[in-house]
């Protein structure tokens, strides 16, 4: 009989680095406190408890890493392995993390720390279909058209409205073998081009350096916001105290 293949380590990844100018702060909005907690606490809890994550590395905006680190303390999450400073932009804080991981494979979950409703349905799918794919995205069907617009002569005008049933809203976490997506990453900083046109998230660099490495989808949920904007961390507070009224699970 053959012997099963354990499973391996999976790490969920929390990038909080940046500040919140969009929402019109000047300390991280990742610190604003929304339905008792603040924002990357409410986002680390989701990961402790999800049984399928065995450990959680944590990049913060430096200068803001002991904070965080007390944040963890307090609540005693006990998966944190470390909090680190994040770079200047997402790039550098994701490659930060993917340096601090160590050689050994792993499967690594990449998630905006200020995506505090993430929950462990999307989680649990995601970690399923790294059993299968080196690289998994989460998204959604868009309910909206979107339009794809040029500068005409008397302003912005719609140049194309693509087909809305091929349309994907793109959300995290983001998912990968730890050996694919740091391949990627060693590429792209190799590319003296990547900078004048960095990828919008980690899926766009595999897409770019890895094209033979197929990104599998599983679905999302139009909870899972990020906060961005001011407005944002109104529906965030009324989803999370929401969600604790109707207690775990799938909603």
């Amino acid at each position: 009989m053959a012997t099963p293949q354990a499973r391996p380590r999976t790490v969920g990844v929390v990038l909080g680095g940046g500040v919140g100018r969009r929402v019109g702060m000047s300390t991280p909005k990742q610190l604003v406190e929304i339905a008792g907690k603040p924002v990357i606490e409410h986002t680390i809890a989701v990961f402790d408890a999800a049984p399928e994550i065995d450990e959680i590395l944590v990049l913060m905006t430096p200068g803001y890493t002991d904070e965080v680190e007390k944040i963890v303390a307090r609540g005693g999450y006990a998966k944190v392995r470390a909090v680190l400073p994040g770079g200047e932009s997402r790039t550098e804080t994701t490659w930060r993390a993917l340096r601090a991981l160590g050689e050994d494979e792993c499967d690594v979950l990449l998630h905006d720390a200020v995506r505090p409703l993430v929950d462990q349905a999307i989680i649990s799918r995601c970690v399923a279909a790294l059993r299968e794919h080196a690289a998994v995205m989460v998204a959604f069907a868009t309910p909206d058209t979107i339009v794809v617009t040029e500068e005409g002569a008397h302003g912005e005008v719609v140049h194309d409205i693509p087909d809305r049933s091929r349309l994907r809203r793109v959300q995290t976490p983001q998912c990968f073998r730890l050996s694919v997506i740091r391949e990627a990453y060693e590429r792209a900083l190799a590319d003296p081009g990547f900078a004048d046109r960095p990828a919008t998230d980690d899926c766009g660099v595999v897409l770019r350096y890895l094209p033979d490495v197929p990104i599998a989808i599983v679905p999302g949920s139009e909870r899972n916001i990020k906060i961005t904007h001011p407005v944002d961390l109104a529906v965030a507070e009324t989803l999370l105290r929401l969600r604790e009224e109707e207690g775990p699970g799938e909603r």
